[in-house]
């Protein structure tokens, strides 16, 4: 064999050898990507939450209206006062299966919000938030007879305290309830590796139907967990999810074809929260 040929051999096997190897590094690849692929249940390619905030007048005035036909159970973070303003209705709530959820007592935010200046997250201690959670956990059950599970961030701020002094609540959050919703996030849960202590939150307020439907298509291409957040439920407008865009989608979600599980914030938490292997 001429010096020509062994060496056409000895490029031969290489180049086996390197597709061999790449061959094996794809398979382990895919194996470990199958072996990390999340279930949703009865084969559903994503989840889906409905949150609303703050507990305002048109959730149970209206929104009970447009959602409860639909057969659709969504999450309400409330603060005992606004409770207090539409006891029945929020019963009515409740006896529909829906979740009642802590959002707190008094909605601190930061002071740079001029309404929140006097109620502000830089003034807080962490002894005074966790106060807050455990005061509206004991007012609304008292009120609703239900034990809340889950936790909704006013206003989407994780903190108390500034400079030096700040800390982050999250971990107060993780200690009391099962989830913490987050808001105006930019990405969706991925249920292998959220921190379900501070799960994102998609704003759907002054959204049309179709980017609403956008949102869960992109989210079913990654298998994740959309939670979205809302406030008013009327006619679209600035912190307004519209009810026409809201009943389309809640039909949309409820139909089979479409691959959704839509589900309280406590039911979809709780399920991850069982069968991931990393929780």
């Amino acid at each position: 064999m001429n010096s020509r040929s062994v060496w056409t051999l000895v490029l031969a096997v290489a180049l086996l050898f390197v597709a061999v190897v790449r061959s094996t590094s794809i398979s382990n690849a895919l194996a470990q990507e199958s072996k990390e692929a999340f279930q949703w249940p009865e084969g559903k390619r994503v989840a889906v939450s409905l949150t609303f905030d703050d507990a305002r007048l048109s959730q149970p005035d209206r929104g009970l209206a447009v959602i409860n036909p639909t057969g659709v159970k969504v999450t309400f973070y409330v603060n005992p006062e606004g409770v207090k303003k539409r006891l029945e209705g929020w019963k009515q709530a409740v006896a529909a299966g829906h979740e009642i959820a802590n959002h707190s007592v008094s909605h601190p935010c930061s002071g740079n919000f001029p309404w929140s200046r006097q109620n502000a997250l830089e003034n807080y201690t962490l002894d005074q938030m966790s106060q807050q959670l455990d005061e509206a956990n004991s007012e609304i059950q008292s009120l609703l007879g239900v034990r809340m599970v889950t936790f909704a961030y006013p206003c989407g701020q994780k903190f108390v305290g500034r400079g030096r002094e700040m800390h982050s609540y999250v971990p107060i959050v993780a200690e009391k309830f099962l989830v913490g919703r987050g808001y105006f996030d930019e990405y969706y849960n991925d249920p292998i590796f959220c921190d379900l202590a501070q799960a994102a939150g998609t704003a759907f307020d002054d959204m049309d139907y179709t980017p609403m439907v956008k949102h869960i298509s992109a989210a079913a291409q990654r298998g994740a967990w959309v939670i979205f957040v809302g406030h008013e439920i009327g006619e679209k407008g600035f912190q307004i999810t519209d009810a026409t865009a809201l009943a389309a989608l809640c039909w949309y979600v409820q139909d089979p074809a479409n691959g959704v599980w839509v589900d309280t914030v406590a039911n979809i938490g709780k399920y991850i929260l069982q069968h991931r292997s990393n929780p």
